[in-house]
């Protein structure tokens, strides 16, 4: 943003000036990634199938506003919260179920001793898993490298996608657009504050006797002031000026503040919506006098509703494996008694 000196000339009478604030607005990056579902190919040259939705896009989501993320890991930490005991550590559990949530489907891997026994599981990041015409799975690496890993290696658990059965698809893609809307909106309120849009005062005199010196000097003055995020302030001398030669006439600012508003809770209520959660377990501020339940009985339900079958979807997975069934040690148990409070 740059300040300027903006001098006016009238015949017959004398200069009028003005310390004039240019708004061009911060450059922001105004790319966003939007939920274009696009048909499965098969990627020949590295030899795996492509997935339908960017799974950088769908990364870069997560962090899009205060509600998607937050969503994102509370449903991870509910069902990695009711993990009891099997072949993975609770992390490696939680890590399992933030893929899931993420991206639409999760990978375990067999990790086997020097005998070719399955000792225990560890989790494979989705947003670099790929899988192959024959089964197999590649794992994307540094510098074009790929980790292959045989079918019988991994235990997948996808999302259902009603348009493709080789990868899942999240269950919150509905809600993208008003995540990405929430985001834009925040973007947009931070630069009308830092682009200079709103305005602290005007110093205004009609002191003909105001010496040019002393004029400067006022100017210097107010515009020392200024920083980053500070509210611009403006001088202005007419000479002889009448009381109202100048007046500041707000244009769209209380308007703008409402619409800020509406937007943030509209897409915030879009946004639990689309990842079915609870508003009394999402951290949200009541709006007038609304109430926001019992919180023991939401937990139970939203337990019994969205937890418990998660849980439940993990165990069939994992421990119908045909080598997990034979080592009961290394079967994943999971908590899915609906509890009072969750």
């Amino acid at each position: 943003m740059t300040d300027t000196l903006t001098t006016q000339y009238q015949p017959g009478d004398a200069s009028t000036s003005a310390y004039h604030i240019d708004s061009s607005p911060e450059a922001v990056d105004a790319n966003s990634w939007m939920t274009a579902y696009s048909e499965l190919y098969y990627n020949e040259g590295e030899d795996y199938w492509e997935p339908p939705i960017s799974r950088q896009g769908l990364a870069e989501t997560s962090r899009a506003n205060a509600y998607h993320g937050s969503l994102l890991k509370a449903r991870a930490n509910y069902v990695a919260a009711r993990f009891i005991k099997g072949g993975a550590k609770r992390r490696h559990v939680q890590a399992f179920c933030n893929n899931y949530f993420t991206f639409g489907d999760a990978a375990f891997l067999k990790i086997r001793d020097g005998f070719g026994r399955v000792v225990r599981l560890f989790p494979l990041p989705s947003m670099y898993l790929r899988r192959r015409k024959n089964g197999d799975f590649a794992l994307l690496e540094r510098d074009f490298i790929q980790r292959t890993y045989k079918a019988k290696d991994i235990i997948f658990l996808p999302q259902e996608d009603l348009q493709q059965q080789i990868y899942g698809l999240p269950d919150y893609l509905g809600s993208l657009q008003s995540s990405l809307l929430n985001k834009d909106a925040t973007l947009f309120r931070r630069r009308y504050y830092k682009n200079g849009a709103h305005m602290g005062f005007i110093f205004y005199a009609t002191d003909p006797n105001l010496s040019d010196d002393d004029e400067q000097m006022l100017k210097e003055k107010i515009a020392s002031s200024k920083g980053v995020g500070n509210f611009r302030s403006m001088f202005v001398n007419i000479p002889n000026g009448g009381e109202k030669g100048i007046q500041l006439i707000p244009v769209g600012d209380i308007a703008t503040k409402d619409e800020f508003e509406r937007i943030k809770n509209i897409t915030a209520q879009d946004i639990l919506v689309g990842h079915r959660f609870p508003v009394g377990k999402a951290g949200i501020i009541p709006q007038g006098t609304t109430s926001l339940g019992d919180p023991t009985k939401i937990g139970s339900e939203y337990a019994k509703d969205e937890i418990i079958p998660v849980c439940q979807l993990i165990m069939d997975e994992v421990n119908s494996d045909p080598e997990i069934m034979r080592t009961p040690s290394l079967q994943l148990h999971f908590d899915t008694t609906t509890r009072e409070a969750d």
